[in-house]
C-alpha cells in the first residue's frame, strides 16, 4: 500500500487538501466523527473514510489510529480544523511522528501561551492576564482601566468571551465557570480594525502572505449579528508592509516551521499601534481561502498539502506565482433556507456560498476602489434581504 496521510477533521473542512493529497499519488484516510459522516465529503478522492464518536477520548483514539497504522504506512498526521490541532499533536507524540508536537502546538491554540510567547519576543499584545491568583487579578484591573474581555483559552475565534465592565462582573463570570476559570484569561479590550494574515511557511521562512481587513471585528459579528465581510488591504501601503512585518515577527515567535498560519491583529483607535491577537495553524474560515484566492490565485489548501508532500518526500518547496488582485467577501445568516441571490450579479461576483441558511459571496476586481464599494454595497444590501442572527454559542456544536 501507498504510504498514508491521515486527515483528522471534526468539522465538515479541507476538500482541496484531501484532493490534493490524492492527487500527489498519496494513499488519503480521512478520520472523522460520525455525525458527520453524512456530510458532502470528496468521497472520490478520499482512500478511506473511518469515523469516531467523538475525538473526546484520546485513549480510544489512540487505539483506533493505533488500529489503522498496522496495514497502513502513516507518514503524517494533519489536523483539517483548528479544534483537532492539539488532538494531531498528541497523536504524533505517541507515535514519534514528524510535525508539530504537543508543546508547540499550544502556541496556535491557548490564547494565553501564544500571547506569553509574543510578549517575551517584544511583539505588541493587549494587556493580559492568567485567571489564576485572585490578588493578582485585582491588581491587575486597579492598573489597567477596563473593559477587559474574559477569553477562553483554547475556543476558535469568538466563541465563549465575555466583556467585562466592572470587577464585580468578573467575580460573578469566575463563580460560574467553577472549577474552569483557569482555562480562561482576562485581556484589555482595545477597540480598533481587526485584520488576518493569512501565510504559507516553508522552512522557517513565510513564502506567501496576504492581508485582509474585517468589515467589522469578528467579536462584534459573533455577538452582536451582522453582515460578516473582509476584503484586501491597499498592496504595498505602509499599512499593509507593517502587517506583513509583525506576521513575519509572530510566525517566528511561535516556532512555525512548516504549513500554514491564519493570523489575527488590531490597530488600536487609541494609538494606531497593531497588536497581536491571535495565531491559528490552519486555513481561515468562513470562506477565506476563497477570498485569498480570488485576490492572489493561490489557494491556501492546496498549498498545504503540497507543503505535507514535499516534507515527506524530502523536496523543495515552492509556491505558485500569485497576482495583485483585490477581493472581498461577504458572509450573513440568511431567515431563508436557500435564498435567491439572482440579484447579485454584477461581474466581479467570482464566488457564491451555497449552504442551508446562509448567504455568501466573494468579489475581485484588480481595483481597490471597485471592490471597496462592491464589499460595501453588497453588506448593506445582505443586511437588508436576507440576514438572520442566532444566539453565540459558548462552546462548539455537540459532536
Amino acid at each position: 500500500m501507498r504510504p498514508t496521510i491521515l486527515c483528522l477533521a471534526s468539522y465538515h473542512k479541507g476538500h482541496r487538501f484531501l484532493t490534493r493529497c490524492r492527487s500527489e499519488g498519496w494513499h488519503t484516510v480521512l478520520l472523522t466523527i460520525e455525525s458527520l459522516l453524512q456530510e458532502n465529503w470528496p468521497r472520490d478522492q478520499i482512500d478511506e473514510l473511518f469515523a469516531l464518536p467523538s475525538f473526546a477520548d484520546r485513549g480510544a483514539l489512540i487505539r483506533a489510529v493505533s488500529y489503522l497504522h498496522r496495514t497502513r504506512d502513516i507518514r503524517r498526521i494533519v489536523a483539517l480544523d483548528d479544534f483537532d490541532v492539539e488532538v494531531a499533536a498528541d497523536l504524533r507524540e505517541h507515535f514519534r511522528m514528524s510535525g508539530m508536537g504537543a508543546s508547540q502546538a499550544r502556541f496556535f491554540r491557548d490564547k494565553l501561551a501564544m500571547r506569553m510567547r509574543a510578549r517575551d519576543k517584544n511583539i505588541p499584545v493587549p494587556q493580559f492576564t492568567p485567571v489564576f491568583h485572585y490578588p493578582s487579578l485585582n491588581e491587575y484591573m486597579a492598573r489597567v482601566p477596563g473593559p477587559w474581555l474574559l477569553k477562553p483559552r483554547s475556543e476558535a475565534s469568538a466563541m465563549g468571551i465575555k466583556v467585562i465592565h466592572h470587577p464585580d462582573e468578573l467575580w460573578q463570570a469566575l463563580t460560574t465557570l467553577g472549577d474552569r476559570q483557569s482555562y480562561f484569561l482576562l485581556e484589555k479590550f482595545l477597540p480598533g480594525d481587526v485584520f488576518h494574515v493569512d501565510s504559507v511557511i516553508w522552512d522557517g521562512e513565510v513564502r506567501f502572505a496576504a492581508t485582509h481587513r474585517y468589515g467589522l471585528p469578528p467579536m462584534t459579528v459573533y455577538h452582536g449579528g451582522g453582515v460578516f465581510a473582509s476584503s484586501t488591504v491597499l498592496r504595498d501601503s505602509p499599512l499593509d508592509q507593517a502587517l506583513l512585518t509583525i506576521n513575519r515577527q509572530v510566525i517566528e515567535a511561535m516556532g512555525m516551521e512548516r504549513g500554514v498560519t491564519h493570523a489575527e491583529f488590531i490597530r488600536s483607535e487609541a494609538d494606531s499601534q497593531l497588536y497581536f491577537l491571535e495565531i491559528a495553524a490552519r486555513v481561515g474560515g468562513a470562506g477565506t481561502d476563497h477570498l485569498v484566492e480570488h485576490a492572489t490565485g493561490l489557494n491556501p489548501w492546496r498549498e498545504w498539502a503540497r507543503i505535507v508532500v514535499a516534507d515527506i518526500q524530502g523536496e523543495d518547496y515552492t509556491p505558485p506565482s500569485t497576482r495583485q488582485d483585490y477581493a472581498g467577501l461577504i458572509v450573513s445568516l440568511a431567515r431563508q433556507e436557500w435564498p435567491d441571490t439572482s440579484a447579485y450579479n454584477d461581474p466581479e461576483v467570482v464566488w457564491r456560498l451555497h449552504k442551508k441558511h446562509h448567504v455568501g459571496f466573494v468579489v475581485a476586481s484588480p481595483n481597490y476602489e471597485r471592490v471597496q464599494t462592491l464589499v460595501g454595497a453588497y453588506a448593506r444590501r445582505i443586511a437588508q434581504d436576507f440576514s438572520a442572527t442566532a444566539p453565540p454559542l459558548e462552546h462548539p456544536p455537540e459532536e
